[in-house]
């Protein structure tokens, strides 16, 4: 178990591919109730690191806990408490939203899942599709079923990796409205791995940049926007940061 306060605690992380240092001694930390925007380019290692918070991945060395548990040794305990949407998150095609839905809840051994369903549904706003197939689904419909399929479970912390990938705006405002509504009403600690600076400029409280595997910035968004204040863009902030 982690000493730490934090519900995600990441310690001296390092992952290798061979000869590519893919994280390189990453140290984070993520308190309850926040929601963490993990920023940087294509390749700096934030889907490795979320692959390893989620269990799909060991690290080389280092340790990371959620939530007191261990994600290599206490694989379990970790995947009872977590969520996760995949930036392309797989469905069977020919099943209705709530059949696919059933299959999750089963996996999770929620004992009366077409409750859990229904509340779900209701919560998300999404109860008049549930008896329609996910074939005939629009990539914002796909995201919506994705994260109720992430939180049927009741998980403590929801890991989103590009979750406004490929979404139309108004597909990003409905997101970004059911992110705020999940860590609201619901308490859940959110981590969004994104290289979008306006999607975390109005949803995350804090925000962390990842460049080349290491972590070269991380304070709270309001801190961030003090202390950047003379800058023309969040762009601009990003892109300083990210080549320093």
């Amino acid at each position: 178990m982690s000493k730490s306060s934090a519900i995600i605690d990441i310690q001296s992380l390092t992952k290798k591919y061979k000869e590519t240092i893919a994280l390189n001694n990453l140290n984070l930390q993520v308190e309850r109730g926040e929601i963490f925007g993990f920023l940087g380019h294509n390749g700096a290692g934030k889907t490795t690191t979320v692959n390893i918070l989620t269990t799909l991945l060991a690290p080389t060395s280092g340790r990371a806990f959620i939530c007191g548990f261990n994600v290599e040794k206490e694989g379990l305990e970790i995947r009872k408490r977590i969520g996760y949407l995949p930036e392309n998150v797989k469905f069977y095609e020919n099943l209705t939203a709530g059949e696919n839905l059933e299959f999750f809840a089963k996996l999770s051994g929620i004992e009366k899942p077409e409750e859990k369903i229904k509340s779900v549904l209701n919560f998300l706003d999404f109860q008049k599709f549930e008896n329609k197939k996910i074939s005939q689904f629009s990539k914002g419909m796909r995201q919506r079923i994705g994260i109720a399929q992430a939180i049927i479970h009741d998980p403590e912390v929801l890991f989103l990796d590009e979750p406004t990938s490929g979404l139309d705006p108004m597909g990003v405002r409905n997101l970004r409205e059911i992110i705020l509504k999940l860590n609201k009403e619901k308490n859940i600690t959110i981590f969004m791995n994104t290289h979008l600076l306006s999607e975390v400029a109005k949803t995350c409280t804090t925000i962390g940049v990842l460049g080349h595997g290491e972590l070269i910035y991380k304070d709270t968004l309001k801190q961030t926007m003090e202390r950047f204040k003379d800058e023309n863009s969040l762009e601009t902030i990003y892109f300083n940061l990210d080549t320093k």
